[in-house]
């Protein structure tokens, strides 16, 4: 079946995974997808991910986190949609949970965090929260 949004896509897996308290959910691999879930490790997020190979375009295999037993990810929501993009200059970056959460945005440097973006002085379209 094919996905119209695979970032959406990519979301819900790990938002379903979270709230069924699984330890790990398997993804169907694209680059953007493996730029998502190294933020997510970087941002502490997420445990891990590893690339799994099948014969179609490959599975990325996310570890979830867990402190006491509740999931460390409490909530993902998608911003820019297909329909409707958001953009958002550097001055203009929206602070998530009052910097308690983080922006995914993609720049021309590649993804990021809003702070990063903020930072480095970069806009770009705002693709989901984390929180």
């Amino acid at each position: 079946m094919a996905v119209t949004d695979p970032v959406s896509d990519f979301l819900t897996r790990v938002r379903n995974a979270a709230k069924a308290k699984h330890r790990r959910v398997d993804i169907p691999a694209s680059s953007l997808k493996k730029a998502i879930a190294q933020l997510l490790v970087d941002q502490k997020f997420i445990a891990g991910f590893a690339m799994l190979e099948d014969k179609k375009q490959g599975v990325l295999r996310v570890n979830l986190r867990y402190h006491s037993g509740k999931p460390v990810i409490r909530g993902l929501r998608r911003i820019s949609k297909p329909g409707i993009r958001q953009y958002r200059g550097a001055e203009e970056m929206p602070r998530v949970f009052n910097g308690l959460g983080i922006a995914i945005v993609s720049t021309s440097k590649g993804l990021m965090t809003g702070t990063q973006a903020t930072k480095q002085h970069l806009g770009g379209e705002v693709l989901a929260y984390v929180w």
